[in-house]
């Protein structure tokens, strides 16, 4: 009686049959790394793209309403010295 086991591999199955199994080539760690810092980049762009316009146009929104209401005030100093003169040329005309 044997006690020990004994292995046999047959010819067939140590050849690896290379149409069967396609060979996939490992995303390496710099290719994976390279990809990920680029994604990363264009989206932290984006993000930063589109905060900066978001920014920009609460600016603009603010700057014309400043313009508008200083456009307001020259025209009630203008409508005022307006006034003002038609007072000074109605006291010269009664002297």
């Amino acid at each position: 009686m044997q006690l020990g086991r004994t292995f046999k591999t047959s010819s067939q199955l140590l050849e690896t049959p290379s149409a069967a199994i396609p060979l996939r080539k490992p995303v390496g760690a710099f290719r994976g790394g390279m990809f990920g810092f680029l994604l990363g980049t264009t989206l932290a762009g984006a993000g930063t793209y589109y905060y900066i316009l978001d920014e920009y146009r609460v600016s603009n929104e603010l700057l014309t309403e400043d313009i508008y209401a200083l456009q307001a005030a020259v025209h009630r100093v203008h409508d005022h010295m307006n006034s003002l003169e038609e007072k000074m040329d109605a006291m010269q005309k009664k002297k």
